[in-house]
């Protein structure tokens, strides 16, 4: 049997490893220390260590969760991005461009991933090498009833109880998100997106089903004895996006996975073999009004303002991607996003404009490679004065250039310039910049937008109000925070694929098998009564100190939902 088989390894301690997506380091240090997420509160108390990470200038899931897992951020420039040698659009979430970034990653490092040995992936974008699936876009655009990606919910759902408990949070959280939503525009809050439509029920899928079905993996996994189990908790991020990454609405939403992280470390007390519970996030969250809602036009608008070309009168929105709505579609058999036309745009005339947060990049798909700035000065002369100058931009990346409002020039081959001029974005920004300048898919054109760092402000190009994917603000800004036990990184971590090689030597030191942490009150042999009481149902939700709900598998029912 391989090292995390059960029945293998039993006296080593496990890695379980909890991905909060989105919560930056400030909001989980102010979540904790205002008694939001006690559970981390006495985690830090106990032993913990926390500290910050920084992102490269892709500061979104995709980018880091594909450096944490496969040990590579390379090529991959933004959420979404349009390369020329295809003709198609790669976008995170879909599911053929994450097997994609996935097999490029792979083939990049020669290693399958950090799951290889025993691991367990649930809720992820890239399976990180486990062969236990579940819930894992990458795999997700696999047919047949024998799909992994998801078995979580079949294995779930099976359960009656499960299924009516889920089923009634779902509905609670449907109704919370509507009166959330008529509350925000009776106060006039501001900034604010729309919130109707399907989100209501997108909120509720990330925040009640995916959670739940993602714990009740993680505690099947514990259970089991696997090695290592990596999942992705969403339920915030996308909170977030809507309603801004402060604030009562996503304190309910961090107060409810503190729950879900003390009901993992109960259930720890009963597994068969020790384990180190780590948190970890791929990204941080930047508030700020949307562009369009502050200048009254979008990105593309603008762009094609600047090229000459015809300019809609009616200002349209920018498509929103997250996670949760890339889960939804792959649960519904609908993995793909686009249609053909937004996956393959004509190689025409007019230029391609995607936003990722509060990045955006422009490519002309005429142009063969990438478009040097002397062509487009020459075919577009207005176009990147109109860009650098305009409020809500902060600064271009141009063929090695940084170009900044007032035609202000920094060469990225020339020590020192990039620096100065991209001082007000943190340190390391001009080395994110730079790193990203040599990616063989850097768009002719990268934007990033205005970024105030008194209010730690951006403006999405997208219709978020709590933005990730550039440079500027808390965004940047993830957090990693490990039990006493493994050893302290002993550096400032930069960049995903840093964050990876910690993860790694903290594998290497388990399997050594030194000892893990006593969890209070430990237990071995048979589980108590934990798991048959299971969750008490949607009212807990309103409790803040309750078990979370429909996290725990009911009695009788195995955790090994990928065999089911």
């Amino acid at each position: 049997a391989g090292p995390g088989a059960p029945g293998a390894g039993r006296t080593t301690p496990g890695l379980v490893l909890l991905q909060l997506d989105g919560v930056g380091h400030d909001v989980l240090r102010r979540a904790a220390g205002r008694g939001v997420m006690p559970t981390v509160a006495a985690w830090l108390d106990g032993g913990h260590r926390l500290a910050p990470w920084r992102t490269d200038w892709s500061s979104q899931t995709g980018a880091s969760q594909l450096g944490i897992l496969h040990g590579s951020t390379y090529d991959v420039p933004a959420f979404r991005w349009y390369e020329k040698d295809t003709g198609e659009v790669v976008v995170c979430n879909r599911p053929t461009s994450a097997a994609e970034l996935q097999r490029r990653a792979v083939a990049r490092t020669g290693d399958r991933g950090l799951l290889a040995h025993g691991g367990a992936s649930r809720g992820n974008l890239f399976s990180g090498g486990a062969d236990e699936l579940a819930l894992v876009l990458s795999v997700s655009a696999r047919r047949g009833r024998g799909n992994r990606s998801r078995a979580g919910y079949f294995a779930y759902f099976s359960d009656p109880a499960n299924a009516v408990r889920t089923a009634v949070s779902f509905g609670a959280e449907v109704v919370r998100e509507a009166v959330q939503s008529v509350r925000a525009r009776l106060r006039g809050d501001r900034p604010r997106v729309p919130r109707g439509g399907l989100y209501p029920f997108v909120r509720a899928f990330a925040t009640v089903v995916e959670r739940d079905v993602v714990v009740a993996a993680v505690i099947g996994d514990m259970l089991a004895g696997r090695a290592c189990v990596y999942a992705d908790l969403v339920g915030y991020d996308e909170v977030a996006h809507h309603c801004g990454p402060h604030g009562p609405d996503t304190d309910q939403v961090l107060a409810r996975l503190d729950r879900c992280l003390a009901s993992i470390a109960r259930v720890a007390e009963h597994a068969p073999r020790p384990y180190r519970i780590v948190l970890l996030s791929d990204h941080g969250q930047s508030p700020g009004e949307t562009f369009l809602a502050r200048y009254g036009l979008t990105l593309k608008d603008l762009v094609r303002a600047g090229c000459g070309l015809p300019v809609s009168r009616r200002a349209g929105r920018t498509h929103s991607g997250a996670e949760a709505r890339a889960a939804v579609r792959a649960a519904l058999h609908r993995p793909e996003e686009e249609d053909a036309d937004e996956a393959r745009p004509a190689r025409g005339r007019d230029p391609v404009v995607l936003a990722s947060g509060n990045l955006a990049l422009i490519s002309f798909p005429a142009v063969p490679g990438r478009a040097r700035r002397e062509w487009i000065e020459r075919t577009h002369p207005a176009l990147l004065p109109t860009l650098a100058n305009h409020p809500g931009v902060g600064f271009l990346l141009v063929d090695g250039e940084v170009l900044g409002p007032d035609g202000a020039v920094a060469r990225l081959a020339v020590p020192g310039e990039a620096e100065a001029l991209l001082a007000p974005y943190g340190p390391g920004a001009a080395e994110a910049v730079r790193r990203t300048d040599g990616f063989p898919h850097v768009a002719d054109v990268m934007v990033n937008s205005a970024y105030d760092p008194a209010a730690g402000t951006v403006h999405a190009f997208e219709e978020q109000i709590g933005s990730h994917g550039g440079l500027g603000g808390e965004q940047g800004r993830p957090f990693l925070m490990w039990p006493h036990g493994l050893s302290d990184p002993g550096r400032a971590l930069v960049g995903a694929e840093a964050v990876h090689a910690v993860l790694r030597g903290w594998l290497r030191e388990s399997a050594q098998g030194e000892p893990g942490p006593q969890w209070p009150g430990r237990k071995r042999g048979k589980l108590p009564e934990l798991l048959a009481e299971g969750p008490k149902g949607a009212e807990e939700d309103q409790r803040q100190q309750a078990p979370a709900d429909g996290t725990l598998p009911s009695a009788g029912v195995s955790g090994q939902d990928e065999t089911r």
